[in-house]
């Protein structure tokens, strides 16, 4: 779903932040979505986490070329105001379900194999939940995507994560890829902003 949510908000970006047509990434998104459920519902894990990594790499290059659109256009005056509000808010906006995504479908080998882990000590996060005390913990809880969004919005917005805390190399690195296309997202727009004063 919120791959899907991706492509759609990608067909609202303005068409000068758009590397193709605007249903390219939707098209693409679909044609890779549907043997990922198929994978899904006949059990084939491996299947599945490798077209689920074919396409998040898809958007993120979605994701990344539209930023160097975005960067562009503002550096060579070729944006309206309105164009760079849309097209901020989309990249912003993807970039937290992009990046909610990639912690989801990693941490603690993905989805399928997460829920099997008896501890958590192989996730990249160190989520509230995982340290309470086991009288109090319930004793079969996994992150979900909630989650991962959580963090993924926490890290576009604080620019860090505010209440898990980031444990794996990997982890760190997505983390900052994430942060600073917010942080570049957003000075574009208030470098905009003071330009127009």
């Amino acid at each position: 779903m919120a791959v899907l949510a991706i492509a759609a908000l990608y067909w609202l970006m303005p068409a000068s932040l758009s590397a193709g047509p605007d249903w390219l990434l939707m098209a693409v998104v679909v044609v890779l979505a549907l043997p990922l459920m198929v994978s899904h519902r006949t059990g084939r894990h491996k299947l599945n986490q490798r077209l689920a990594y074919a396409l998040m790499t898809v958007v993120t290059l979605a994701l990344i070329s539209a930023l160097a659109l975005l960067i562009h256009g503002i550096t060579a005056h070729t944006l309206q105001a309105r164009e760079l509000l849309q097209g901020a808010a989309v990249i912003w906006t993807n970039n937290i379900l992009v990046f909610a995504s990639w912690y989801w479908r990693i941490d603690a080998g993905g989805p399928h194999f997460r829920p099997r882990r008896v501890f958590h000590l192989r996730s990249s996060f160190l989520f509230p939940q995982m340290m309470l005390d086991a009288e109090i913990r319930h004793p079969h809880w996994t992150p979900q995507f909630v989650d991962y969004l959580f963090l993924a919005f926490n890290t576009s917005t604080a620019f860090s994560p505010t209440d898990a805390p980031v444990l794996s190399r990997w982890a760190k690195v997505l983390m900052m890829v994430q942060a600073s296309i917010s942080l570049i997202t957003l000075a574009i727009v208030a470098a905009r902003a003071v330009n127009v004063l």
